[in-house]
């Protein structure tokens, strides 16, 4: 799991610097070239649909908020890509 997040977390963040090389992590816990398709695939739709939704001033209902601080989350997995 520690592979894919940051993975996805380097996506998000520097997607013009991935190389080939960084799928080694992936594929060394487990993770076939579907899985890997998958994984790009979803990070690259949440990515596409928040800054689709931000540019366009849309922001989710009371309900749908989540009910964690974005903050918190970033720092939760600062914290699990240390223990790596």
């Amino acid at each position: 799991m520690r592979a894919v997040l940051a993975f996805a977390r380097r996506l998000m963040k520097d997607s013009h610097g991935m190389r080939r090389e960084d799928l080694a992590p992936l594929r060394e816990a487990g993770l076939d070239d579907g899985a890997i398709v998958d994984l790009v695939s979803v990070v690259g739709y949440f990515n596409f649909i928040n800054r689709v939704a931000h540019g366009l001033g849309v922001y989710l209902e009371e309900p749908m908020r989540p009910r964690a601080d974005p903050e918190d989350l970033w720092q939760e997995l600062e914290r699990l890509d240390e223990g790596a």
